[in-house]
């Protein structure tokens, strides 16, 4: 999706019309599992949605000559349960811990009053998004009739959950945003505004958790100047 706007049109009018759709948000460490990972990339290309979770592929997406606007995860949480609050959609928050998701309930409950969050599941150690739970998951979620499903997993867990709750849950609006419950509920601290308008949101997350994230960090560096160069090429032959 290229901006905000065109994003909640979309969600408002799936809404509306009880059609379902899968929204992924991309970044670099996406892109790095994408080139090892077929099953990954299979998920994504049955993603309905994507949109620009980080300033490096906003940046690409710009010398391809495509403008797109920065839409991470953790910044749409809030602005589609306002939407989903509007539709009287019933909202799922799935993924990460209870004490996340009932933290993350009181907020949207704080900022969308009225909000139906009528399910919060916080899968067991080990969650295979393929199996037989899974499936009775999505089953639920469906003949329950959930408008929108925010899915804190992790990739490439959360897309491919989602890829499959296309098929088998075809009337939800499924919304990967990783860490963005865990933001929400205040238990991980995200990184101050102006370090975020600085695009050095990725350093600080580094310097609070180097051991997790150097590597991650250092592998999507790599596959950067790669990028630059396709865009490049793709601009110049349009």
């Amino acid at each position: 999706m290229r901006d905000w706007q065109s994003l909640a049109h979309h969600v408002s009018e799936s809404l509306s019309s009880g059609r379902g759709f899968a929204l992924a948000t991309l970044n670099l460490d996406h892109l790095t599992k994408l080139r090892k990972d077929s099953r990954f990339a299979r998920a994504y290309a049955e993603q309905d949605l994507i949109t620009a979770d980080g300033n490096p592929v906003v940046w690409t997406c710009g010398l391809a000559g495509q403008q797109v606007a920065l839409l991470p995860g953790a910044d749409c949480i809030l602005p589609l349960g306002v939407i989903a609050r509007d539709h009287g959609a019933k909202v799922a928050l799935l993924g990460s811990t209870e004490e996340s998701l009932s933290g993350a309930a009181r907020v949207l409950g704080d900022v969308a009053p009225g909000i139906e969050i009528s399910h919060r599941i916080a899968p067991p150690m080990g969650f295979d998004p393929d199996d037989r739970d899974a499936e009775e998951i999505l089953s639920v979620l469906e003949q329950e009739k959930v408008g929108l499903c925010f899915i804190a997993l992790g990739a490439p867990k959360q897309e491919i959950l989602a890829a499959r709750g296309r098929r088998l849950a075809p009337s939800v609006g499924f919304v990967s945003i990783g860490a963005g419950l865990d933001f929400l509920a205040g238990l991980q601290v995200r990184a101050p505004i102006w370090v975020r308008r600085l695009a050095l949101e990725w350093l600080w997350r580094v310097a609070r958790d180097p051991r997790r994230l150097l590597g991650r960090y250092f592998r999507s560096a790599l596959i950067l100047p790669g990028l630059v160069l396709r865009a490049l090429f793709q601009r110049a032959r349009a």
